[in-house]
């Protein structure tokens, strides 16, 4: 069976199949991920260990972001793309200094 949700998760995490649950070590970072916090929320890993992750994720449908760290019930796989979220790594290597002074 996938780990992976196409879309928005319906089930909450005290009621998922043990059996989809993946270990929070198996998560990488900029993984995009769902976590639960008063519902699905979209997410992007940040760091992982054998015992849970921290995510960046979009607590409200407004543009701002929340960091917190998640258990693997509270955490699952996202293929939906969320523009505010996903590359946001690749956005930050490609700025161009403002400042173009004497070490440029």
């Amino acid at each position: 069976m996938s780990k992976t949700m196409a879309s928005t998760p319906t089930v909450t995490p005290p009621h998922r199949d043990a059996a989809d649950v993946a270990p929070s070590e198996s998560y990488r970072p900029a993984d995009p991920v769902w976590v639960y916090r008063d519902g699905w929320r979209a997410g992007v890993i940040e760091a992982s260990s054998p015992r849970a992750v921290t995510v960046t994720y979009r607590p409200d449908s407004h543009r701002g972001t929340g960091v917190d760290t998640f258990t693997a019930p509270y955490v699952t796989s996202r293929l939906d793309s969320d523009p505010a979220l996903d590359h946001r790594g690749l956005r930050l290597v490609r700025r161009t200094p403002m400042n173009r002074g004497p070490l440029s």
